[in-house]
């Protein structure tokens, strides 16, 4: 029986519906860029510090030292969450007193902000800090509300994996793409701290699901020799570009609620795609709905100006391939070999300690020095590079070494971040950027390398559930960012930690480049210790531009 390559041959690589769906598919993610990264901004916390009321009966004097200083990163500046006691400095205001000639200021009585504070407005008009105030007793819950976020990001992938495989990737990838929108524009109405979070975790169950379910896919439509580039140029470039848009909106924008409504907009665009987007023929395929598949066989081919064989399977392949249709591929199949067991452990791992390193640092941007504006968008713009190089070492190199030498690139230049000089800040946020690259470049692989792991019936499970243990780093992630006000080089030390630590695991894997596709859990290679044993012509590695059906499909989702 011939495989899935060798039945869709004659559409070509590259013809007007693969381009067309190339870029469609690509282009429903940019509101992902944009919207996953938004909370640096809606959450931002500008300088701020006690309000004195303008009916305190104070002199100018006074007024002026009604806030005490304390020492930050070795400057003074005034304290964000005390204040002297009004009544106490209202009194010797009325006896005419001097501040710091007549009162030695420190031996005052403090008090909280008990009439509010005041913020800043150089960075930004508002955010959800200045409009709930969620600052000095209360400043977990900015990170509390990212956490959640990716707390729906988690229960999002997990469920969309399991639904995608059982009612088709192009429903999902609606529905996910559906309920980013909706909810996104809901929360603009948001008229409290718990509303917001209640509708941002909605937000991030379609946030990551339906990058994932785009990126499943389109790689199951594609040919062999473009879903490597779809992968990590296709859908990660257009990712960036959402990105680096972000920062652009949010300096024009520098309200909160306009700003969701702004990077909600583009997002309805993305229901006219469901015309042109058809399903995957390939899960049609796995699902026995060999009609439906082949309509679509037949639809590309006109559009490639192709004549369609009459025949497009057989009446043998129908009978082999519909001996499967029935079989009904669970979660629970993730674990069910010992095989699948350990690559399904270890990919929980790697995706875990990855995710760490790609969104503390994301989320790191405004504690850089310099605008917090050109940071952020530093930090989208330096993944599209990390993208062309993860796509150039996946062409040309095996997996599971690529991998490794992002991270450890990534992870070792982080820990160089505590030897800088306080002065030479710029080098540090150099080197963040660095940081930044090979983490982001070994991200992008993952996805591909994940899916090379997992067979076919349950490809977006396995990609569903890596996801899933990825939104477990996510979600601790601001935590890492949070512990840098006690200390500011204890995030970059964890996070590098973490992601040499990554790197050394990711060498345990088994090789995928040169190694075809497995369409079944028995086909999955094999894991014993650092070795396993496959044939030599599925090791066998090709010279550049040498172009064979085995090394074409290793490169195949």
């Amino acid at each position: 029986m011939r495989d899935y390559e060798e039945v869709t041959a004659f559409l070509g690589e590259w013809g007007p519906f693969q381009r067309l769906i190339f870029f469609l598919l690509s282009a429903s993610i940019i509101p992902n860029g944009f919207n996953g990264m938004s909370v640096v901004f809606l959450t931002g916390t500008p300088e701020h510090r006690c309000l004195v009321p303008d009916t305190a009966n104070l002199s100018s004097a006074w007024r002026n030292h009604s806030i005490p200083w304390v020492l930050q990163d070795g400057r003074r500046v005034p304290h964000s969450c005390r204040r002297y006691r009004l009544d106490t400095i209202a009194n010797l205001s009325a006896l005419g007193l001097e501040p710091g000639l007549d009162v030695d200021l420190e031996q005052l009585e403090q008090e909280n902000c008990l009439d509010g504070w005041e913020y800043q407005q150089d960075v930004y008009l508002s955010t959800i800090v200045t409009e709930w105030n969620l600052v000095c007793e209360d400043d977990w819950k900015p990170p509390l509300t990212i956490s959640l976020f990716f707390v729906g990001v988690l229960f999002g992938s997990f469920i969309s994996g399991q639904l995608s495989d059982r009612f088709g990737r192009k429903k999902i990838l609606f529905v996910t793409m559906g309920m980013q929108t909706g909810f996104s524009f809901l929360q603009i109405f948001s008229n409290s701290f718990e509303m917001f979070t209640v509708l941002f975790v909605l937000v991030g169950m379609g946030q990551i699901s339906n990058y994932v379910a785009a990126f499943v896919l389109g790689t199951e439509i594609l040919g062999k020799s473009v879903r490597i580039i779809f992968a990590t140029l296709g859908v990660c470039i257009f990712y960036a570009f959402g990105y680096m848009v972000l920062p652009l909106f949010a300096y024009f924008i520098r309200d909160w609620r306009m700003l969701l409504l702004a990077l909600t907009g583009p997002g309805l665009l993305c229901v006219l795609l469901w015309w042109f987007i058809p399903e995957s023929p390939r899960w049609l395929i796995s699902q026995g709905r060999f009609a439906e598949a082949e309509v679509i066989f037949r639809k590309a081919a006109k559009m490639n100006g192709i004549a369609a064989p009459a025949t497009i399977f057989d009446p043998s392949e129908l009978q082999d391939l519909s001996s499967e249709k029935h079989q009904s591929h669970r979660i629970t199949d993730l674990v069910r070999t010992p095989n699948i067991r350990m690559i399904t452990f270890m990919s929980v791992i790697l995706w875990l300690t990855i995710s760490v390193g790609y969104f503390g640092l994301s989320l790191d941007t405004p504690n850089l020095h310099g605008d917090i504006y050109v940071n952020c968008f530093l930090s989208a713009a330096v993944e599209v590079p990390a993208y062309v190089l993860a796509w150039l070492l996946m062409q040309h190199m095996p997996r599971r070494y690529s991998m490794a030498t992002a991270l450890f690139l990534g992870g070792s230049v982080l820990l160089f971040v505590q030897l800088v000089p306080q002065d030479l800040y710029y080098l540090a946020t150099v080197l963040v950027m660095v940081g930044k690259f090979g983490v982001t470049s070994a991200f992008s692989m993952v996805y591909v390398y994940t899916a090379e792991l997992y067979p076919t019936v349950v490809r977006n499970m396995g990609v569903g559930v890596s996801s899933t243990a990825s939104r477990l780093g996510s979600i601790l992630s601001p935590y890492f960012v949070y512990l840098g006000a006690y200390d500011r080089f204890l995030p970059y030390i964890l996070m590098g930690s973490l992601t040499i630590l990554t790197a050394i695991l990711t060498l345990f894997f088994p090789e995928t480049f040169g190694v075809p596709l497995p369409d079944t859990i028995e086909q999955m290679l094999r894991v014993k210790g650092i070795k396993y044993r496959h044939t030599p012509s599925h090791t066998r590695m090709l010279k550049d531009g040498e172009e064979s059906p085995v090394t074409l499909k290793s490169t195949a989702f």
